[in-house]
């Protein structure tokens, strides 16, 4: 069925700079894809992949370079087919899915076959700094569950950033995500640390496409893939070396692929984690579909952005809630 597509891209800044190993952002610009069918609306907003440099600009291009076949009209199996997995196609493909949730009248995670969807807790993520300052930013997130950090493959300071939090958080479920920063001859003095700070996961220890870095060291925590794995392809080559797979829409290309992702990981015997690039509620609500399947949960992006949309996503007592009227049948753009 034909449709109307508008396309722009929104700077969306940050609150404040955001450190992670080897990069310090300042703003998480996306690109928005708005489809209509009269009174329906199908939206989508991608941030894309920095380290593939799949930004933007270029996902504003190669969507207006399919304006003509979209505007046409096409489903979400032919869209698999017309775009690589990464940014333009996530965008695109959110964008499907509240468009036939709005026809249909039915919610998005029922079309993704949930009898229901429950607030999730979600990890309330702290950017790399001076270990105090770490641990302060932890524990003034009052109502969190579950935390993050980023570490930058510094050891000696990864290893005073993970004590210092522990120390005041106690009770949190904590996870740190070294976001590429180690390799073979630095990672085995940070796992003793890990173990004895109860540090419940370890995601992206290594450079992508060094992976046979992990090999011969004792998963002492359970590893996660991130920028390792990006889509379902790469679940399926490169799934041996880890214990739970970080999904991010970005990544995969939409919530279609992402969906197919989890079922496919559980085959396997991998646990399943849902993240984000940051971006606001548009971004948040389809990755809360996705987090319905996942044993862990990393949807905070919308806290860090200087304005969020409405309506938008809730934080309660450490979970996250989404409704229908964010991204679904009851959205209006």
């Amino acid at each position: 069925m034909p449709v109307e597509l508008e396309l722009h891209n929104e700077p969306l800044p940050l609150s404040a700079p955001f450190r992670i190993a080897g990069h310090v952002f300042e703003a998480m610009p996306a690109t928005i894809v708005t489809l209509r069918d009269g009174d329906h609306i199908g939206r989508g907003e991608a941030a894309g992949v920095y380290y593939n440099d799949d930004h933007p600009g270029q996902m504003l291009a190669t969507l207006e370079r399919l304006r003509p076949r979209i505007e046409a009209g096409l489903d979400r199996e032919t869209l698999r087919t017309l775009l690589p997995a990464g940014g333009a196609r996530n965008a695109l493909d959110c964008a499907l899915w509240e468009l036939e949730s709005q026809r249909s009248g039915q919610p998005v995670w029922k079309l993704a076959g949930l009898e229901s969807v429950a607030p999730l807790v979600t990890t309330f993520t702290v950017g790399a700094d001076d270990p105090d300052v770490m641990a302060e930013r932890a524990a003034s997130y009052r109502q969190a569950r579950a935390l993050k950090l980023k570490l930058t493959g510094e050891a000696s300071l990864d290893i005073a950033r993970v004590r210092a939090v522990r120390a005041r958080c106690p009770d949190a479920w904590i996870g740190v995500d070294a976001n590429q920063g180690y390799a073979a001859d630095t990672l085995p003095s940070l796992l003793p640390v890990l173990v004895e700070a109860r540090i419940s996961l370890l995601e992206q220890p290594c450079v992508r496409g060094e992976e046979q870095q992990l090999d011969g060291i004792a998963r002492a925590v359970p590893f996660a893939a991130d920028e390792s794995i990006l889509d379902l392809a790469e679940l399926e080559a490169r799934h041996a070396r880890f214990d739970v797979i970080n999904i991010k829409l970005d990544k995969c290309g939409g919530l279609t692929e992402g969906l197919m992702m989890a079922r496919r990981a559980r085959e396997l015997g991998k646990q399943v984690m849902v993240g984000n690039m940051a971006g606001t509620s548009l971004a948040a609500a389809p990755a809360f579909v996705l987090g319905q399947y996942c044993d862990v949960v990393d949807l905070d992006g919308p806290i860090f952005m200087a304005r969020d949309r409405t309506p938008s996503v809730r934080y309660e007592d450490g979970r996250i809630h989404c409704g229908d009227e964010v991204w679904g049948p009851k959205a209006r753009a």
